[in-house]
């Protein structure tokens, strides 16, 4: 069977917001997609059009990112499908149902905030590393890459979300922990670290960050765009970002950048 002619990134949670935005940009840079998500193939079918109109053949994979079971038939799937996976985007991720104080925080939250957040993206890592692997010693020119989006709540304490920030400060480590074992096969790892980006997530405290952007929150006075993540995401898989495996890149508009 002949190698498709197209690279393939597997995007998770890649049919909104954040991760759609990571779709498009990888479209237009070439890509054939594997998108997943945990909504019906009827929900998704206008994204997966917008795709398809940029130029990507689309495979939409519906599973639970946190069901580690279902990572063999995702990557089984692709496999069938493409033949072949040159970027993995860790996308998918929510926030608290509620967003309590961590003198009231539930294990119940905590437990499925580190399932999807972390748990799953982890372990969706090393099955997919191993395939890489697998790619790259039978065709020494294959470049692969794995793209962690974790938050700027990986560094900065909120405590009334406690167990999303710690969901993403695992991620932190997760990206450097993949980035020196897969190093010596070439592979790299990046984490992203988005800021306030417009998204179905943030929609909920749109008034609470317009309020905050416009008081000087961010050194770049806007919204962050899910495309602003998905121009960097696109980057670093086609090769743009060489010899930086294991770089935190903050999509933030200088929130985090210190300030007297």
């Amino acid at each position: 069977m002949p190698l498709h002619p197209k690279p393939v990134a597997l995007i998770t949670g890649g049919s909104r917001g954040i991760g759609l935005g990571i779709a498009k940009c990888l479209a237009r840079a070439g890509f054939d997609l594997a998108i997943n998500g945990r909504r019906s193939a009827e929900d998704v079918a206008q994204a997966l059009h917008e795709l398809a109109g940029l130029g990507a053949q689309t495979l939409y994979l519906p599973a639970d990112v946190a069901a580690l079971a279902e990572h063999p038939h995702l990557l089984a799937a692709i496999k069938d499908r493409f033949g072949r996976l040159d970027s993995l985007v860790n996308n998918a991720g929510i926030a608290p149902e509620v967003r309590a104080d961590i003198l009231e925080a539930t294990p119940e939250s905590f437990d499925r905030l580190i399932s999807i957040n972390l748990k799953g993206p982890y372990f969706l890592t090393q099955a997919a590393a191993k395939w890489m692997i697998e790619q790259k010693q039978s065709q020494p020119q294959y470049f692969g890459t794995i793209v962690n989006v974790s938050s700027i709540s990986a560094q900065v304490a909120s405590v009334n979300r406690g167990d999303y920030c710690i969901s993403k400060a695992g991620v932190a480590m997760a990206s450097q922990l993949w980035a020196t074992r897969l190093g010596e096969f070439g592979i790299g790892v990046y984490e992203i670290r988005p800021g306030i980006i417009r998204s179905d997530m943030t929609a909920a405290v749109k008034d609470k960050y317009d309020k905050l952007l416009a008081e000087g929150l961010t050194l770049e006075n806007r919204w962050g765009e899910p495309e602003d993540v998905g121009q960097a995401v696109a980057a670093i898989a086609t090769g743009n970002i060489r010899y930086a495996t294991g770089a935190v890149i903050p999509i933030d508009g200088g929130l985090t950048v210190k300030r007297l």
